[in-house]
């Protein structure tokens, strides 16, 4: 059994000759009694207060693993966005460069085009130079003739022939 206050306060001593004084010895044991009683208020104050801090930080280290699952969790997707995000650019970029091509293809296309083009443009006006070389060759042929025929005419008509001589 531990003292408390109240042991202290009922315990009795036998008295001999010669002994101690009662009142002294009583007015010590309330003395001692009183000091116990405070120290002993204390120590409930004080452990309910531990008992306060432990829930508390008890609180604190779900609080701190919590925030560590989170951190995890977000970092797992950061990193999961940083891979959708490098996939989906490496897909934007292989379109961009298909693009590209078919784009370039087209213009190779094209320009093999225009130059057919501008190789038949071409055959075509030689063609229509000598057409016409030879339209207008024809007409002065027949233009020369067409002359010499009017000079023979006038040479074998009487009467124009008495109209340049006078």
């Amino acid at each position: 059994m531990g003292i408390t206050p109240a042991v202290i306060q009922q315990k009795e001593f036998s008295t001999r000759f010669r002994g101690f004084d009662v009142r002294e010895v009583d007015t010590f044991l309330d003395e001692v009694a009183q000091e116990l009683t405070q120290l002993n208020e204390k120590t409930k104050i004080m452990d309910a207060e531990r008992h306060r801090l432990d829930l508390e930080n008890k609180g604190y280290r779900e609080r701190e693993n919590t925030m560590k699952h989170i951190m995890v969790r977000s970092q797992k997707v950061l990193d999961e966005m940083k891979k959708n995000a490098s996939k989906s650019a490496e897909s934007i970029i292989a379109d961009a460069e298909t693009q590209a091509e078919k784009i370039l293809n087209r213009a190779h296309h094209r320009l093999a085009q225009l130059y057919s083009d501008i190789t038949e443009l071409k055959r075509q006006r030689m063609q229509i130079e000598v057409q016409i070389g030879a339209v207008v060759e024809n007409h002065s042929k027949l233009l020369k003739m067409s002359k010499e025929e009017n000079k023979a005419a006038d040479e074998a008509d009487p009467s124009l022939r008495f109209m340049k001589q006078g």
